[in-house]
């Protein structure tokens, strides 16, 4: 069972990860709609935040449909962060989650997400502070370490619970790994196993198919799997692991009707959130995953993706239909 605050998940916890300008309202709601069990907010800049900026503040949008829901915050200076936070509380959200993950180098230069890595005793600091400031619980979402000759996340996951902090998410890649290469769980599952860790660690890196979410668990005992890129124009991905995990069969991969109804009911949410003409273009990095695969797409997807008006893309997505509907599968 994973266990944060008053969040319960009995069996086979997914997470939807917190990803910077996709786990917008818009695509988590189709996520919870296949069975995502927890999401997170994209990141928000404590420093926007605090400032009031426009961006930083809209991303604190939040519904109860959504919950159980965290709001995840990075930055560099704890008085910043303490105060985000408390601003932060007043969204309700079921936790706060701190970024001590993102590699980009815009953040992590700044020693916010990943770059925190470097500075293990202010990364303590900071994070005592969070949690004392807040009744709401605390988690974080790390990475192994910030390069390959400090990968000293046993270190860090047990000092990181020393401050109260309610559970881990941790990232089987280090900071200047950034996303290459291939995730490794071994040191994962060794905090999970550590009988000195008391909280929940939640893996996270390259689960992309039911077997993977299997051995997460299965193999390195995890108390959840967090799902990101694979979930891109794929939030079926879920419900699709999640009956794999409880039946042991492989359901399909849903045909083009499904696949059609979905991306219109997400663009309707889009609109529904951001307008017409940024919701349309924030699309488009979906739509892309939604139909990859079909033979001969090039010139419909070209359409699809440079389209600006709601009732041409509409017909655009019901052409699809009709041309590709006897495709039950896109492999």
């Amino acid at each position: 069972m994973l266990k944060i605050g008053k969040i319960e998940i009995d069996r086979y916890p997914l997470l939807l990860a917190p990803m910077e300008d996709l786990t917008d309202p818009s695509f988590r709601y189709v996520c919870k709609l296949y069975g995502a069990d927890i999401m997170y907010t994209e990141f928000i800049s404590s420093d926007g935040l605090i400032r009031k900026g426009q961006k930083s503040v809209r991303k604190l949008d939040i519904s109860n449909q959504e919950r159980p829901i965290g709001v995840q915050l990075y930055g560099h200076i704890i008085e910043s962060m303490v105060r985000a936070t408390r601003i932060t509380e007043t969204a309700e959200p079921d936790f706060i989650d701190i970024n001590y993950g993102c590699p980009v180098k815009k953040i992590s230069r700044r020693g916010a997400g990943a770059g925190m890595l470097k500075d293990i005793p202010f990364m303590i600091r900071m994070t005592e502070e969070i949690v004392k400031s807040t009744h709401l619980p605390v988690t974080v979402k790390t990475r192994l370490g910030w390069d390959d000759t400090n990968k000293n996340i046993m270190e860090v996951a047990l000092r990181l619970q020393d401050t109260g902090v309610q559970a881990i998410a941790i990232h089987g890649r280090t900071g200047t790994q950034m996303y290459k290469g291939k995730a490794d769980w071994t040191l994962i599952g060794e905090v999970k196993n550590n009988p000195l860790i008391r909280i929940p660690v939640i893996g996270n890196g390259d689960v992309d198919s039911p077997e993977k979410a299997r051995d997460m668990f299965n193999q390195y005992g995890v108390d959840g799997v967090m799902i990101a890129r694979a979930a891109i124009g794929k939030p079926w991905i879920f419900r699709n692991i999640k009956h794999f995990l409880l039946t042991g069969e492989k359901k399909n991969e849903p045909g083009i009707p499904e696949r059609v109804d979905l991306a219109k009911l997400h663009l309707k949410k889009s609109i529904e959130y951001k307008g017409e003409s940024r919701g349309i273009l924030e699309m488009r990095r979906h739509f892309s995953h939604y139909f990859k695969g079909l033979p001969d797409f090039k010139d419909i997807r070209l359409k699809l993706l440079t389209s600006k008006n709601l009732n041409e893309i509409t017909g655009i997505l019901d052409l699809i239909l009709e041309k590709y509907k006897r495709l039950e599968v896109i492999q």
